[in-house]
């Protein structure tokens, strides 16, 4: 699934009681002089960057069809297994991002999970070389009538192996990468500012470009020419990034770990339990007998300070401050006895988006079916563009970031600024609008994907072909990928830049992370979703809808279940949105959005 990259970390919160930080800045030389940074390390950032995300896309891009066809795993197993590793995958960036910013840095980060992915790559091409480490190929009789043999314990076994390397690998990279390119910028300059605005653009450009190559090139490579150089090719071009990365080592900036929001975050809700006895004020009551910690902020960004509120009164407890929990110099005795009102009400930021966060769930699940499902779809269709080509069936999620190219563009530059004039609105209508329109659109696409599934099922059952397949063409399922494309432009990138905006200025890269777990979250809820419809239907000597069949199936239905719980997230999304209050009005300004910002500086 293509989804934009994650945006860049920043650092905790620094109060009174600790120590002050510069600005980001490179090694010295003897001069005194910055280190080149800047653009003069950019074709190592950008270089390393294109290199790994080729590999890494490259290689997964056909997944469900190499379990299906390599592995002879059926479509409900492949999605099971498909479904928990993109969940994983999800959630270990954010173990990535704290060891960053509390420990390591960037660059180490990146170093050790470019090599954990290596691992993974070489590990997956081994699978695929040496035949002891996958079942035995498979006739096109058997697989017709399903006598294929599965995969033993060990198969699966190396399987995850290199699955778990590849997730230590993406969880390093994935939060860091991008930080670390803007870390080549020095922010409190002007050319720096520029510098970071057009990073942002050549790595978002690169970013579509890559996406493109490994979903065509590379899967075609593996579709029809060798698994084996299909997976080679992606391990060579990691090698090639770690030594590009490697290069470059002596013009980039580095920037020193210095502590993480999520030990600020853990810190308060273990304060706020240890004071739930307390009885406090509200925000806009006379405090006379409380005192809440409130210290100044220090550190390398111009933060504003966030005012005590009322929403979730009972962090408020966290910031009371007792005899005994300051210094005579105000600072705190011991973090975990007493936190600042900065701490409390960023917990309550991340609480705010939650319910947000929970109808992106449903949204994502739908378009994860174009991983899954949509494949065995295609592995079922006729392929073929003109006698000797056939598209390969994990190539056609192209048509979902055809779609997101041609419509970002004019929905920036030409929609947006006609509806800003009506509305008054900075983007033109609410994020929480645009993301309730990616919600519509993603239960239309699945009602398209089970009418089409439906159209699929009984063409092939009417001319009951011996080879399995059906007559009708797989660009039937294009108008579904279209409106999966939709979905993402408008629910996805919505989300990205709702939190983006809804957390203080130190807290991005943790709003960041949400986007990730709303990933993780929708991937677990598929996989639990397919388990309870693969056991409930199919009783009374039918075929459940899943089942390995696709044709004796009723994916058509599963689709439906999907849409119907569309329907009901949609209700509740309206419920939750017209109760949300925006951390800050969003009427026109002088600062144009971030995506504005971004468009203005692409040159074509």
């Amino acid at each position: 699934m293509p989804s934009s990259p994650p945006l860049p970390s920043s650092s905790r919160n620094e109060t009174d009681e600790d120590h002050d930080h510069s600005p980001p800045s490179s090694p010295q030389s003897k001069s005194g002089q910055r280190k080149p940074g800047g653009w003069k390390s950019m074709p190592y950032v950008l270089g390393m960057e294109s290199f790994e995300r080729l590999a890494t896309i490259g290689l997964l891009a056909n997944f469900t069809v190499f379990l299906m066809t390599i592995f002879h795993m059926t479509q409900v197993s492949s999605s099971y297994l498909i479904n928990i590793w993109s969940g994983v995958g999800s959630f270990t960036p954010l173990l990535g991002a704290y060891i960053s910013d509390a420990y390591v840095g960037k660059f180490r980060v990146i170093a050790f999970s470019s090599f954990a992915s290596l691992l993974g790559m070489i590990t997956m091409t081994l699978i695929v070389a040496i035949p002891a480490l996958h079942p035995p190929s498979c006739t096109p009789q058997q697989t017709q009538l399903n006598q294929c043999q599965g995969p033993t314990p060990i198969h699966i076994g190396v399987l995850i192996l290199a699955l778990g390397f590849l997730s230590i690998g993406s969880g390093g990279i994935r939060p860091c990468s991008l930080p670390f390119g803007v870390d080549q910028f020095d922010p409190t300059t002007d050319e720096g500012r520029k510098g970071i605005n057009s990073f942002f653009n050549w790595y978002y450009t690169t970013f579509t470009i890559i996406l493109l190559i490994a979903l065509t090139l590379v899967v075609y490579i593996q579709d029809s020419v060798s698994w084996v150089w299909g997976f080679a090719i992606p391990t060579i071009l990691m090698v090639c990034s770690i030594v590009l990365y490697f290069v470059g080592t002596k013009l980039y900036i580095y920037v020193k770990p210095e502590g993480s929001v999520f030990s600020g975050i853990i810190q308060a809700f273990v304060v706020a339990y240890k004071k739930r006895k307390l009885k406090v004020p509200d925000a806009d009551e006379p405090r006379i007998d409380v005192t809440f910690y409130d210290p100044p902020l220090k550190g390398m960004y111009n933060i504003p300070k966030l005012p005590l509120t009322n929403r979730f009164r009972f962090l408020n407890k966290a910031a009371v401050i007792l005899d005994g929990e300051i210094t005579s110099d105000g600072s705190r005795v011991n973090p975990w006895n007493l936190a600042s009102i900065q701490q409390i009400e960023e917990i309550k930021c991340i609480l705010k988006v939650i319910p947000v966060l929970v109808s992106g769930i449903l949204c994502f699940t739908a378009i994860a079916q174009q991983g899954t499902f949509t494949i065995s779809q295609a592995l079922k269709m006729d392929r073929h563009l003109g006698p000797h080509f056939q598209i390969p069936p994990g190539s056609l999620a192209v048509f979902s970031m055809i779609t997101i190219g041609l419509w970002l563009p004019f929905y920036d530059r030409i929609l947006v600024p006609s509806l800003r004039k009506i509305t008054k609105i900075e983007t033109g209508i609410t994020l929480l609008q645009r993301i309730g329109i990616g919600i519509v659109f993603s239960i239309l696409s699945m009602v398209v994907a089970a009418m089409v599934e439906k159209m699929r099922r009984n063409s092939a059952v009417h001319h009951n072909q011996t080879d399995g397949s059906a007559p009708l063409s797989v660009m039937w399922l294009v108008p579904q990928l279209v409106l999966m494309g939709f979905a993402e432009a408008f629910n996805i990138i919505g989300q990205i830049e709702f939190y983006y905006k809804e957390f203080p200025e130190n807290m991005k890269s943790f709003a960041n992370s949400m986007f990730f777990v709303t990933v993780g979250l929708a991937n677990y809820f598929s996989s639990a979703l397919v388990m309870i419809v693969h056991k409930v239907t199919g009783k009374n000597g039918r075929p459940d809808w899943l089942t390995t069949n696709i044709d004796a199936g009723r994916v058509d239905y599963f689709y439906y279940v999907i849409a119907g719980f569309g329907v009901v997230n949609m209700i509740y999304f309206l419920v939750i949105a017209s109760r949300y209050e925006y951390k800050s009005k969003m009427e026109i300004s002088e600062d144009e959005s971030l995506f504005d910002v971004e468009l203005n500086n692409i040159k074509i």
